[in-house]
């Protein structure tokens, strides 16, 4: 089957830029997904500082620094189910609906509502290490230690979104908010959120080991700190998680077709 990469990358164009003037025009759309990871870094970097003293915590970096890596994790993921909230919410006005039928390729959508998520989370998590910066996190990686840690949260944007957006196409209803957001919350959570691995204890522990997302947080945390680990099996899982809801979406997409 061929495949015209030249209308697939303008129906992605003209769809990213529609979702990015919306939510840069509309801060009801924007100032969730800034706002949410602030409060929780707010949260559990200053009021849960003392966990960092616990015997066994072992870790190089501050708590701050441990925290920073979950809260912007959490926000790359949260970002894509934002972006899923506007998909459905175009199937609603019936927009989405007026595009199938307009688009000349049809999976730039599915590429477009990632483009326009990605961005957005590039803005949000800025916005997270300058506060991060500015209430004196440390990192003790290198350049490239960082770049390492922001592509792991672009493919956590990019899993969250495609993860979302087939939930949309099959639901086509702001009633799949919930189904969108719920199974993302639990994934994140039953990672290792406040102590390291380690710590966990009874089924909590059996549950964060094999948590797709456990080693995409610990490889995270290593970045920041200096002492990178696990980093091959983090990429791999992240990439599988993409590559997976990719095909999520597509098929979200086929069904959406065919409902008309």
């Amino acid at each position: 089957m061929n495949v015209d990469f030249g209308a697939m990358l303008a129906v992605a164009r003209a769809v990213a830029w529609r979702q990015l003037h919306n939510a840069l025009t509309n801060p009801t759309i924007l100032l969730p997904s800034i706002a949410f990871p602030l409060l929780n870094f707010a949260a559990f970097a200053g009021g849960l500082a003392k966990v960092r003293q616990i015997p066994g915590f072992h870790f190089a970096g501050s708590y701050t620094a441990f925290q920073f890596v979950f809260v912007l994790l959490q926000s790359a993921a949260f970002s894509g189910v934002f972006a899923g909230f506007g998909v459905a919410r175009d199937f609603e006005t019936g927009f989405t609906r007026r595009l199938l039928l307009a688009a000349p390729n049809r999976t730039g959508l599915v590429l477009g509502y990632a483009i326009a998520s990605a961005t957005r989370w590039v803005i949000t998590a800025s916005i997270i290490t300058v506060v991060a910066f500015a209430i004196g996190m440390e990192v003790g990686g290198t350049g490239v230690d960082l770049f390492g840690l922001y592509t792991l949260g672009l493919l956590m944007n990019f899993a969250g979104t495609l993860w979302a957006t087939g939930v949309a196409m099959r639901i086509r209803s702001q009633q799949a908010g919930p189904v969108m957001q719920m199974p993302v919350f639990l994934v994140l959570f039953f990672a290792p959120v406040y102590v390291p691995l380690s710590l966990l204890r009874g089924w909590i522990h059996g549950v964060a080991t094999i948590n797709p997302v456990t080693p995409v947080m610990e490889a995270a945390r290593g970045f920041v700190s200096g002492q990178p680990t696990r980093s091959a099996v983090a990429f791999l899982v992240a990439s599988a998680l993409v590559a997976g809801f990719g095909i999520w979406a597509l098929r979200g997409l086929r069904r959406a077709e065919a409902a008309g």
